[in-house]
Protein backbone atom coordinates (compact mmCIF):
# COMPACT_ATOMS: atom_id res chain seq x y z
CA UNK A 1 0.00 0.00 0.00
CA UNK A 2 1.52 3.35 -0.98
CA UNK A 3 2.02 6.35 1.27
CA UNK A 4 -0.78 8.40 -0.31
CA UNK A 5 -3.42 5.78 0.43
CA UNK A 6 -2.17 5.44 4.05
CA UNK A 7 -2.46 9.21 4.52
CA UNK A 8 -5.99 9.25 3.12
CA UNK A 9 -7.02 6.39 5.41
CA UNK A 10 -5.54 8.19 8.42
CA UNK A 11 -7.40 11.37 7.46
CA UNK A 12 -10.63 9.42 7.13
CA UNK A 13 -10.25 7.79 10.55
CA UNK A 14 -9.55 11.13 12.22
CA UNK A 15 -12.60 12.65 10.54
CA UNK A 16 -14.81 9.77 11.71
CA UNK A 17 -13.58 10.11 15.32
CA UNK A 18 -14.17 13.86 15.23
CA UNK A 19 -17.67 13.36 13.88
CA UNK A 20 -18.54 10.79 16.55
CA UNK A 21 -17.12 13.02 19.31
CA UNK A 22 -19.17 15.97 18.06
CA UNK A 23 -22.34 13.87 17.89
CA UNK A 24 -21.94 12.53 21.45
CA UNK A 25 -21.24 16.01 22.82
CA UNK A 26 -24.37 17.40 21.21
CA UNK A 27 -26.52 14.62 22.68
CA UNK A 28 -25.19 15.32 26.19
CA UNK A 29 -25.94 19.03 25.91
CA UNK A 30 -29.44 18.47 24.50
CA UNK A 31 -32.06 20.83 25.98
CA UNK A 32 -35.52 21.70 24.74
CA UNK A 33 -34.61 25.34 24.34
CA UNK A 34 -31.59 24.65 22.16
CA UNK A 35 -33.09 21.89 20.01
CA UNK A 36 -32.38 23.78 16.77
CA UNK A 37 -28.66 23.81 17.61
CA UNK A 38 -28.81 20.09 18.30
CA UNK A 39 -30.29 19.36 14.87
CA UNK A 40 -27.56 21.46 13.27
CA UNK A 41 -24.85 19.53 15.12
CA UNK A 42 -26.39 16.17 14.23
CA UNK A 43 -26.40 17.06 10.54
CA UNK A 44 -22.82 18.33 10.62
CA UNK A 45 -21.39 15.32 12.44
CA UNK A 46 -23.34 12.84 10.29
CA UNK A 47 -22.02 14.51 7.14
CA UNK A 48 -18.45 14.23 8.41
CA UNK A 49 -18.90 10.54 9.15
CA UNK A 50 -20.53 9.82 5.75
CA UNK A 51 -17.83 11.70 3.86
CA UNK A 52 -15.10 9.85 5.72
CA UNK A 53 -16.67 6.47 5.04
CA UNK A 54 -16.95 7.30 1.34
CA UNK A 55 -13.24 8.09 1.15
CA UNK A 56 -12.43 4.85 2.87
CA UNK A 57 -14.59 2.78 0.53
CA UNK A 58 -13.09 4.42 -2.57
CA UNK A 59 -9.59 3.64 -1.34
CA UNK A 60 -10.42 0.03 -0.49
CA UNK A 61 -12.12 -0.68 -3.82
CA UNK A 62 -9.30 0.96 -5.79
CA UNK A 63 -6.90 -1.62 -4.35
CA UNK A 64 -8.58 -4.44 -6.31
CA UNK A 65 -8.28 -4.59 -10.17
CA UNK A 66 -11.32 -6.84 -10.63
CA UNK A 67 -14.86 -6.94 -9.24
CA UNK A 68 -14.95 -7.64 -5.48
CA UNK A 69 -18.34 -9.37 -5.61
CA UNK A 70 -19.80 -11.66 -8.25
CA UNK A 71 -23.27 -10.21 -7.90
CA UNK A 72 -23.06 -8.24 -11.13
CA UNK A 73 -21.59 -10.00 -14.20
CA UNK A 74 -19.29 -7.97 -16.44
CA UNK A 75 -21.01 -6.40 -19.46
CA UNK A 76 -19.70 -7.35 -22.89
CA UNK A 77 -19.05 -4.39 -25.15
CA UNK A 78 -18.87 -4.36 -28.92
CA UNK A 79 -15.43 -3.31 -30.08
CA UNK A 80 -15.46 0.12 -31.68
CA UNK A 81 -12.63 0.84 -34.11
CA UNK A 82 -11.55 4.46 -34.20
CA UNK A 83 -10.24 5.50 -37.62
CA UNK A 84 -6.56 6.24 -37.72
CA UNK A 85 -5.05 9.48 -38.98
CA UNK A 86 -5.53 10.42 -42.59
CA UNK A 87 -2.68 10.38 -45.08
CA UNK A 88 -2.56 14.18 -44.87
CA UNK A 89 -2.30 14.07 -41.07
CA UNK A 90 0.45 11.46 -41.25
CA UNK A 91 2.43 13.65 -43.61
CA UNK A 92 2.09 16.73 -41.38
CA UNK A 93 2.44 15.11 -37.96
CA UNK A 94 5.35 16.45 -35.86
CA UNK A 95 8.34 14.17 -36.14
CA UNK A 96 6.82 12.28 -39.06
CA UNK A 97 8.90 13.13 -42.04
CA UNK A 98 7.80 10.28 -44.24
CA UNK A 99 4.73 8.97 -45.97
CA UNK A 100 3.26 5.55 -45.14
CA UNK A 101 3.37 3.37 -48.25
CA UNK A 102 0.74 0.64 -48.57
CA UNK A 103 0.17 -2.32 -50.87
CA UNK A 104 -3.07 -2.86 -52.77
CA UNK A 105 -5.50 -5.32 -51.11
CA UNK A 106 -5.82 -8.66 -52.86
CA UNK A 107 -9.59 -8.28 -53.21
CA UNK A 108 -11.82 -5.32 -53.95
CA UNK A 109 -14.68 -4.08 -51.76
CA UNK A 110 -18.25 -4.90 -52.82
CA UNK A 111 -21.39 -2.91 -51.94
CA UNK A 112 -23.96 -4.57 -49.69
CA UNK A 113 -26.63 -4.46 -52.40
CA UNK A 114 -24.41 -6.20 -54.96
CA UNK A 115 -22.49 -8.99 -53.28
CA UNK A 116 -20.50 -11.22 -55.64
CA UNK A 117 -21.22 -14.76 -56.76
CA UNK A 118 -19.60 -16.98 -59.36
CA UNK A 119 -22.77 -16.86 -61.43
CA UNK A 120 -22.89 -13.06 -61.34
CA UNK A 121 -19.20 -12.76 -62.27
CA UNK A 122 -19.65 -15.16 -65.19
CA UNK A 123 -22.65 -13.18 -66.41
CA UNK A 124 -20.74 -9.91 -66.05
CA UNK A 125 -17.91 -11.31 -68.18
CA UNK A 126 -20.25 -12.14 -71.05
CA UNK A 127 -21.93 -8.74 -70.91
CA UNK A 128 -18.58 -6.92 -70.74
CA UNK A 129 -17.44 -8.52 -74.01
CA UNK A 130 -20.81 -8.64 -75.77
CA UNK A 131 -20.96 -6.28 -78.75
CA UNK A 132 -24.71 -6.83 -79.02
CA UNK A 133 -25.20 -4.33 -76.21
CA UNK A 134 -24.42 -1.53 -78.70
CA UNK A 135 -26.86 -0.10 -81.22
CA UNK A 136 -25.14 -1.61 -84.28
CA UNK A 137 -23.60 -4.71 -82.61
CA UNK A 138 -20.10 -3.31 -83.20
CA UNK A 139 -18.88 -2.31 -79.73
CA UNK A 140 -18.64 -3.79 -76.26
CA UNK A 141 -17.28 -2.48 -72.98
CA UNK A 142 -14.03 -4.27 -73.86
CA UNK A 143 -13.71 -2.28 -77.08
CA UNK A 144 -12.60 0.77 -75.08
CA UNK A 145 -11.21 -1.14 -72.09
CA UNK A 146 -8.92 -3.82 -73.47
CA UNK A 147 -7.57 -6.14 -70.80
CA UNK A 148 -4.10 -6.72 -72.15
CA UNK A 149 -0.46 -6.00 -71.31
CA UNK A 150 -0.31 -3.57 -74.22
CA UNK A 151 -3.43 -1.55 -73.36
CA UNK A 152 -3.75 -1.99 -69.57
CA UNK A 153 -7.53 -1.71 -69.46
CA UNK A 154 -7.75 1.22 -71.87
CA UNK A 155 -7.69 1.41 -75.69
CA UNK A 156 -4.44 3.26 -76.46
CA UNK A 157 -6.23 6.10 -78.28
CA UNK A 158 -6.31 9.80 -77.42
CA UNK A 159 -10.12 9.52 -77.44
CA UNK A 160 -12.24 6.44 -77.95
CA UNK A 161 -14.14 5.68 -81.15
CA UNK A 162 -17.83 4.91 -80.83
CA UNK A 163 -20.51 3.61 -83.18
CA UNK A 164 -20.48 4.88 -86.75
CA UNK A 165 -16.82 5.88 -86.36
CA UNK A 166 -17.63 8.79 -84.06
CA UNK A 167 -14.80 10.16 -81.91
CA UNK A 168 -15.26 11.14 -78.30
CA UNK A 169 -13.40 14.02 -76.68
CA UNK A 170 -11.87 12.24 -73.68
CA UNK A 171 -9.34 9.49 -73.17
CA UNK A 172 -10.75 6.16 -71.93
CA UNK A 173 -9.71 5.61 -68.27
CA UNK A 174 -8.42 2.16 -67.42
CA UNK A 175 -10.91 -0.32 -65.99
CA UNK A 176 -8.15 -2.08 -64.04
CA UNK A 177 -8.46 -1.32 -60.32
CA UNK A 178 -11.46 0.92 -61.00
CA UNK A 179 -13.11 -1.07 -58.20
CA UNK A 180 -11.01 0.94 -55.74
CA UNK A 181 -12.15 4.36 -57.02
CA UNK A 182 -14.93 6.15 -55.17
CA UNK A 183 -16.06 8.12 -58.24
CA UNK A 184 -15.85 7.18 -61.93
CA UNK A 185 -15.40 8.97 -65.29
CA UNK A 186 -12.89 11.76 -65.70
CA UNK A 187 -15.32 14.28 -64.22
CA UNK A 188 -16.40 11.96 -61.40
CA UNK A 189 -20.09 12.03 -62.33
CA UNK A 190 -20.68 8.36 -61.44
CA UNK A 191 -20.62 7.35 -57.78
CA UNK A 192 -20.18 3.62 -58.40
CA UNK A 193 -19.25 1.05 -61.02
CA UNK A 194 -22.94 0.24 -61.30
CA UNK A 195 -23.73 3.85 -62.22
CA UNK A 196 -20.78 4.01 -64.60
CA UNK A 197 -21.79 0.83 -66.45
CA UNK A 198 -25.05 2.39 -67.62
CA UNK A 199 -23.53 5.54 -69.11
CA UNK A 200 -21.70 4.27 -72.22
CA UNK A 201 -24.67 2.07 -73.22
CA UNK A 202 -26.83 5.09 -74.04
CA UNK A 203 -24.17 7.64 -74.93
CA UNK A 204 -24.93 8.55 -78.57
CA UNK A 205 -21.26 8.60 -79.60
CA UNK A 206 -20.27 5.49 -77.64
CA UNK A 207 -22.53 2.40 -77.73
CA UNK A 208 -25.48 4.44 -78.93
CA UNK A 209 -28.53 2.57 -77.56
CA UNK A 210 -31.57 4.87 -77.63
CA UNK A 211 -32.52 4.23 -73.99
CA UNK A 212 -31.82 1.98 -71.03
CA UNK A 213 -35.17 0.29 -71.64
CA UNK A 214 -34.04 -0.61 -75.16
CA UNK A 215 -30.92 -2.25 -73.69
CA UNK A 216 -33.11 -4.42 -71.48
CA UNK A 217 -35.38 -5.44 -74.36
CA UNK A 218 -32.43 -6.34 -76.55
CA UNK A 219 -30.84 -8.51 -73.87
CA UNK A 220 -34.17 -10.26 -73.19
CA UNK A 221 -34.33 -11.29 -76.83
CA UNK A 222 -30.95 -13.09 -76.66
CA UNK A 223 -31.89 -16.71 -75.77
CA UNK A 224 -28.86 -17.73 -73.69
CA UNK A 225 -29.18 -14.78 -71.33
CA UNK A 226 -32.50 -15.92 -69.87
CA UNK A 227 -30.98 -18.88 -68.02
CA UNK A 228 -27.76 -17.09 -67.09
CA UNK A 229 -29.61 -14.17 -65.52
CA UNK A 230 -31.87 -16.59 -63.61
CA UNK A 231 -28.79 -18.27 -62.16
CA UNK A 232 -27.23 -14.96 -61.14
CA UNK A 233 -30.35 -13.22 -59.79
CA UNK A 234 -33.13 -15.05 -57.95
CA UNK A 235 -35.98 -12.99 -59.31
CA UNK A 236 -39.10 -13.57 -61.37
CA UNK A 237 -37.91 -11.20 -64.10
CA UNK A 238 -34.13 -10.97 -63.55
CA UNK A 239 -33.22 -9.12 -66.77
CA UNK A 240 -33.38 -5.48 -65.68
CA UNK A 241 -31.08 -2.56 -66.34
CA UNK A 242 -30.01 -2.54 -62.70
CA UNK A 243 -29.07 -6.22 -62.87
CA UNK A 244 -27.22 -5.73 -66.14
CA UNK A 245 -25.18 -2.97 -64.49
CA UNK A 246 -24.68 -5.03 -61.32
CA UNK A 247 -23.34 -7.99 -63.26
CA UNK A 248 -20.90 -5.86 -65.27
CA UNK A 249 -19.75 -4.07 -62.11
CA UNK A 250 -19.28 -7.38 -60.27
CA UNK A 251 -17.01 -8.64 -63.02
CA UNK A 252 -15.07 -5.36 -63.12
CA UNK A 253 -14.37 -5.67 -59.40
CA UNK A 254 -12.30 -8.76 -60.19
CA UNK A 255 -10.07 -6.78 -62.59
CA UNK A 256 -7.47 -5.75 -60.04
CA UNK A 257 -3.66 -5.97 -60.13
CA UNK A 258 -2.37 -6.33 -56.54
CA UNK A 259 0.89 -8.08 -57.39
CA UNK A 260 3.09 -5.39 -58.89
CA UNK A 261 6.80 -5.08 -58.04
CA UNK A 262 5.85 -2.13 -55.86
CA UNK A 263 3.36 -4.25 -53.87
CA UNK A 264 5.94 -7.00 -53.38
CA UNK A 265 8.46 -4.41 -52.19
CA UNK A 266 6.06 -2.89 -49.66
CA UNK A 267 5.10 -6.37 -48.44
CA UNK A 268 8.72 -7.11 -47.62
CA UNK A 269 10.55 -8.22 -50.78
CA UNK A 270 13.47 -5.79 -50.80
CA UNK A 271 14.68 -7.13 -54.15
CA UNK A 272 11.42 -6.32 -55.96
CA UNK A 273 12.56 -2.78 -56.91
CA UNK A 274 15.81 -1.64 -58.46
CA UNK A 275 17.93 1.08 -56.86
CA UNK A 276 16.72 3.49 -59.51
CA UNK A 277 13.09 2.68 -58.75
CA UNK A 278 13.67 3.12 -55.02
CA UNK A 279 15.19 6.55 -55.66
CA UNK A 280 12.18 7.37 -57.83
CA UNK A 281 9.85 6.22 -55.06
CA UNK A 282 11.55 8.56 -52.59
CA UNK A 283 11.36 11.41 -55.13
CA UNK A 284 7.67 10.69 -55.71
CA UNK A 285 7.18 11.45 -52.02
CA UNK A 286 9.56 14.37 -51.55
CA UNK A 287 8.47 16.12 -54.76
CA UNK A 288 4.84 16.15 -53.58
CA UNK A 289 3.20 13.69 -55.96
CA UNK A 290 1.58 11.96 -52.97
CA UNK A 291 -0.51 15.06 -52.30
CA UNK A 292 -2.92 13.78 -54.96
CA UNK A 293 -1.78 10.28 -55.89
CA UNK A 294 -1.84 8.73 -52.43
CA UNK A 295 -2.88 5.47 -50.85
CA UNK A 296 -2.70 1.90 -52.17
CA UNK A 297 -4.36 2.86 -55.46
CA UNK A 298 -2.28 6.03 -55.95
CA UNK A 299 -5.37 8.22 -56.16
CA UNK A 300 -7.00 10.65 -53.77
CA UNK A 301 -10.26 9.61 -55.41
CA UNK A 302 -9.97 6.04 -54.15
CA UNK A 303 -11.98 4.33 -51.42
CA UNK A 304 -8.89 4.61 -49.19
CA UNK A 305 -8.88 8.40 -49.22
CA UNK A 306 -10.69 10.81 -46.92
CA UNK A 307 -10.06 13.97 -48.92
CA UNK A 308 -11.83 15.39 -51.94
CA UNK A 309 -11.56 13.15 -55.01
CA UNK A 310 -11.16 16.18 -57.28
CA UNK A 311 -8.30 18.51 -58.14
CA UNK A 312 -7.94 21.65 -60.22
CA UNK A 313 -5.90 20.86 -63.32
CA UNK A 314 -3.75 22.55 -64.39
CA UNK A 315 -3.24 24.21 -61.01
CA UNK A 316 -0.52 26.56 -62.28
CA UNK A 317 -2.22 28.66 -64.96
CA UNK A 318 -0.99 29.62 -68.40
CA UNK A 319 2.16 27.53 -68.58
CA UNK A 320 3.70 26.56 -71.90
CA UNK A 321 2.41 22.99 -71.39
CA UNK A 322 -1.18 24.11 -70.91
CA UNK A 323 -1.10 25.93 -74.21
CA UNK A 324 0.83 23.27 -76.09
CA UNK A 325 -1.42 20.37 -75.02
CA UNK A 326 -4.76 22.25 -74.84
CA UNK A 327 -5.23 21.20 -71.23
CA UNK A 328 -7.93 23.77 -70.43
CA UNK A 329 -10.17 23.48 -73.48
CA UNK A 330 -12.27 20.93 -71.55
CA UNK A 331 -12.98 21.95 -67.95
CA UNK A 332 -14.31 18.60 -66.73
CA UNK A 333 -16.52 18.88 -63.64
CA UNK A 334 -16.22 22.69 -63.73
CA UNK A 335 -17.73 22.90 -67.22
CA UNK A 336 -21.43 23.33 -66.28
CA UNK A 337 -20.76 26.30 -63.99
CA UNK A 338 -18.33 28.31 -66.12
CA UNK A 339 -17.08 29.92 -62.89
CA UNK A 340 -13.42 29.38 -63.69
CA UNK A 341 -11.01 28.83 -66.53
CA UNK A 342 -9.42 26.01 -64.50
CA UNK A 343 -10.58 22.48 -65.09
CA UNK A 344 -11.75 20.23 -62.24
CA UNK A 345 -11.04 16.52 -62.61
CA UNK A 346 -11.19 13.29 -60.68
CA UNK A 347 -7.73 12.17 -59.56
CA UNK A 348 -6.88 9.10 -61.68
CA UNK A 349 -5.04 6.09 -60.36
CA UNK A 350 -1.42 5.70 -61.43
CA UNK A 351 -1.45 1.90 -61.33
CA UNK A 352 -0.48 0.41 -64.69
CA UNK A 353 0.16 3.97 -65.89
CA UNK A 354 3.06 2.66 -67.96
CA UNK A 355 0.54 0.73 -70.09
CA UNK A 356 -2.18 3.31 -70.57
CA UNK A 357 -0.72 6.00 -72.82
CA UNK A 358 -1.65 8.47 -74.13
CA UNK A 359 -2.11 10.56 -70.99
CA UNK A 360 -4.42 13.19 -69.49
CA UNK A 361 -8.13 13.63 -70.08
CA UNK A 362 -7.63 14.54 -73.72
CA UNK A 363 -4.95 11.95 -74.46
CA UNK A 364 -2.61 14.66 -75.69
CA UNK A 365 0.69 13.27 -74.36
CA UNK A 366 2.22 10.01 -75.59
CA UNK A 367 5.29 9.74 -73.37
CA UNK A 368 5.15 8.89 -69.66
CA UNK A 369 8.36 10.86 -69.15
CA UNK A 370 6.77 13.93 -70.72
CA UNK A 371 3.63 13.43 -68.59
CA UNK A 372 5.80 13.47 -65.43
CA UNK A 373 7.51 16.67 -66.58
CA UNK A 374 4.16 18.31 -67.28
CA UNK A 375 2.71 17.32 -63.90
CA UNK A 376 5.77 18.65 -62.09
CA UNK A 377 5.34 21.99 -63.83
CA UNK A 378 1.56 22.53 -63.98
CA UNK A 379 0.60 20.91 -60.65
CA UNK A 380 3.61 21.30 -58.37
CA UNK A 381 5.11 24.44 -59.91
CA UNK A 382 8.55 22.84 -60.19
CA UNK A 383 11.21 24.02 -62.58
CA UNK A 384 12.62 21.53 -65.07
CA UNK A 385 16.33 22.10 -64.87
CA UNK A 386 19.65 20.31 -64.39
CA UNK A 387 21.16 23.33 -62.65
CA UNK A 388 21.74 23.23 -58.89
CA UNK A 389 21.04 26.95 -58.79
CA UNK A 390 17.43 26.34 -59.88
CA UNK A 391 16.96 23.62 -57.27
CA UNK A 392 17.03 26.09 -54.37
CA UNK A 393 14.89 29.18 -53.81
CA UNK A 394 16.22 31.90 -51.48
CA UNK A 395 13.97 34.83 -50.56
CA UNK A 396 14.57 37.70 -48.16
CA UNK A 397 11.75 39.21 -46.12
CA UNK A 398 12.32 42.89 -45.34
CA UNK A 399 9.41 42.83 -42.90
CA UNK A 400 10.74 39.99 -40.75
CA UNK A 401 14.43 40.43 -41.61
CA UNK A 402 14.61 36.70 -42.28
CA UNK A 403 15.54 34.37 -45.10
CA UNK A 404 13.12 31.82 -46.53
CA UNK A 405 14.98 28.92 -48.15
CA UNK A 406 13.12 26.27 -50.12
CA UNK A 407 14.91 23.15 -51.34
CA UNK A 408 14.12 20.82 -54.24
CA UNK A 409 12.45 23.40 -56.45
CA UNK A 410 13.51 21.78 -59.73
CA UNK A 411 13.49 18.32 -61.29
CA UNK A 412 16.48 17.25 -63.31
CA UNK A 413 16.35 14.85 -66.24
CA UNK A 414 17.83 12.15 -64.02
CA UNK A 415 15.16 12.68 -61.37
CA UNK A 416 12.40 12.52 -63.97
CA UNK A 417 13.82 9.22 -65.24
CA UNK A 418 13.88 7.87 -61.68
CA UNK A 419 10.23 8.79 -61.08
CA UNK A 420 9.29 7.15 -64.38
CA UNK A 421 11.16 4.01 -63.34
CA UNK A 422 9.19 3.93 -60.10
CA UNK A 423 5.88 4.39 -61.93
CA UNK A 424 6.77 1.42 -64.12
CA UNK A 425 6.93 -0.67 -60.95
CA UNK A 426 3.16 -0.14 -60.55
CA UNK A 427 2.45 -2.47 -63.49
CA UNK A 428 0.69 -5.46 -61.94
CA UNK A 429 0.03 -9.00 -63.10
CA UNK A 430 -3.11 -9.04 -65.25
CA UNK A 431 -6.01 -11.23 -64.16
CA UNK A 432 -6.15 -14.41 -66.25
CA UNK A 433 -9.90 -14.85 -66.03
CA UNK A 434 -11.04 -11.78 -67.93
CA UNK A 435 -12.45 -13.68 -70.93
CA UNK A 436 -15.16 -16.31 -70.43
CA UNK A 437 -13.88 -19.85 -70.87
CA UNK A 438 -13.93 -20.98 -74.49
CA UNK A 439 -14.93 -17.52 -75.75
CA UNK A 440 -12.59 -15.43 -77.89
CA UNK A 441 -15.10 -12.76 -78.89
CA UNK A 442 -18.81 -12.08 -79.18
CA UNK A 443 -20.36 -11.58 -82.57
Amino acid sequence: MNTGIIELLAFGMIAIIAGVFLLVSMIRELTSTERHKWFLGIGLSTGIIAFSLKIGLIIVFSMFPGPMLALFPEREYEQVLIPGPSERELRSAPGKGSYTWKALPESAPFPRDNLPSLEKIALGKRLFFDKRLSADDSLSCASCHEISVEKGGSDGLPASIGINGQHGNRNAPTVLNAAFQQVLFWDGRAASLEDQAKGPLVNPIEMGMPSLESVVEKVRKIPEYKEIFSQAFAMERPITIDNIAKAIATYERTLITPDSPYDRFVRGDSSALSEKQIRGMALFESTGCIQCHSGPNFSGASVFGDNTPYRIFPAVPHTEFEIQHHLSEDLGAAYPTKDSDRGIWRIPSLRNINRTSPYFHNGSVESLKEAVRIMARVQLNKKLSNSNVDDKSIQWSETDSQFSVSEHQALSDTEVDEIVAFLQSLDGELPTHFLPKGVTSFQ
